[in-house]
């Protein structure tokens, strides 16, 4: 099939701060492109489920120094970057057509891949595993979430813990992996709203605090009364800075991300309470989940998440994800949801056809 057609998002102007979905200065634009066939060792592939990552945003950004970030950014004019999951349509590899692989395709409906570049998935419904758990759960929040916590800052069995974001993707697995397959004694989560709250502690939270709630500061102290051996920041921000004055001596932060900054680059929101850092030792230790890659720990780390979801200790079910069928034109629409606060677990886009 030689001439597939395909439309694409590209990005047209780089945001400072929130991205713009309409108008002059858009951030992204729709335009339709025509792909060559695919060429020796190479497939193409249709995108069915897009993966949101909170990462993407700082892939964006305007004027980033490509120095300072852990890989290229997307360049003006070029395809906004994402993972998929993607249906082999046609392939001159090893890889069969009508194969489901994870691959880096961007917001593209279509497009042609290096077959190395293809890793295929297979789901497996006698435990719940479904294809989209392959950006999620099964993906590289599920990774992120394991190496951040047991490999990034050793937590133990005798520590309590404290989840920023817990209900997210990232975070509600943190939540699991530090209750059910760590063991710690006590886990702490830190969510937006009554229901999801309520989500978290049904993963195994002994408490998950609501930073909505007017309340917030005292019922997080409550919680942490004692102080705290690790801290796993998903969100940065105003909510890190108070976190400083929970941790015990010698404390460990899992620096994994900072999604309250991510949209006020231009201007974000700092740290008051360092001196917590040096009257009492705190460690805090930023990654990025390419480190397990590195490491060659991904192969492990998956074996263990997945025995975990069959004996139980870690739940993937309907409220894991927050799978959205969107039209391809609404697909920046979907991915602004994580800045809404719109998704519990890890969210989707299912594109219609």
């Amino acid at each position: 099939m030689s001439g597939q057609k395909t439309r694409q998002w590209i990005l047209s102007n780089p945001p400072e701060n929130d991205p713009v979905l309409s108008g002059d200065n858009a951030t992204f634009s729709l335009e339709t492109k025509t792909l060559s066939a695919p060429g020796p060792n190479q497939v193409l592939v249709k995108a069915l489920y897009i993966s949101n990552d909170p990462a993407q945003r700082g892939w964006i950004q305007k004027g980033v120094d490509p120095k300072r970030l852990y890989t290229e950014p997307v360049v003006k004019g070029g395809i906004m970057r994402a993972f998929a999951v993607a249906e082999v349509v046609e392939t001159n590899s090893d890889l069969k057509k009508g194969q489901l692989v994870l691959a880096t395709t961007g917001w593209t409906e279509y497009a042609v891949l290096d077959a190395k570049d293809c890793r295929p998935v297979q789901a497996d419904e006698s435990a719940g595993i479904r294809p989209t758990h392959f950006i999620g759960s099964l993906g590289g929040p599920g990774l992120t979430a394991y190496y951040g916590l047991v490999d990034v800052v050793g937590t133990k069995a005798e520590d309590t813990v404290v989840v920023s974001g817990a209900a997210g993707a990232t975070g509600s697995m943190v939540v699991q992996i530090a209750k059910h397959i760590v063991g710690c004694k006590k886990v702490i989560g830190i969510a937006g709203g009554p229901k999801k709250c309520k989500w978290v502690e049904s993963l195994g939270a002994d408490v998950c605090v609501d930073y909505k709630s007017p309340n917030f500061k005292e019922e997080l102290e409550k919680a942490t009364d004692g102080f705290v051996e690790v801290y796993f920041d998903n969100v940065g921000g105003e909510i890190l800075d108070l976190m400083l004055t929970r941790m015990k001596r010698h404390g460990r932060i899992s620096a994994c991300g900072a999604i309250s900054n991510y949209n006020k680059m231009g201007d974000p929101v700092g740290i008051k309470n360092w001196f917590e850092i040096i009257t009492n030792r705190i460690e805090i230790k930023g990654f990025i989940v390419t480190d397990a890659v590195v490491a060659g720990k991904t192969g492990a780390i998956l074996q263990k998440l997945v025995q975990g979801i069959k004996e139980g200790k870690v739940k993937i079910g309907e409220e894991s994800e927050t799978v959205v069928p969107t039209k391809f034109e609404d697909v920046p629409k979907t991915w602004m949801m994580l800045y809404e606060g719109g998704n519990q677990g890890k969210l989707v886009t299912a594109l219609k056809r």
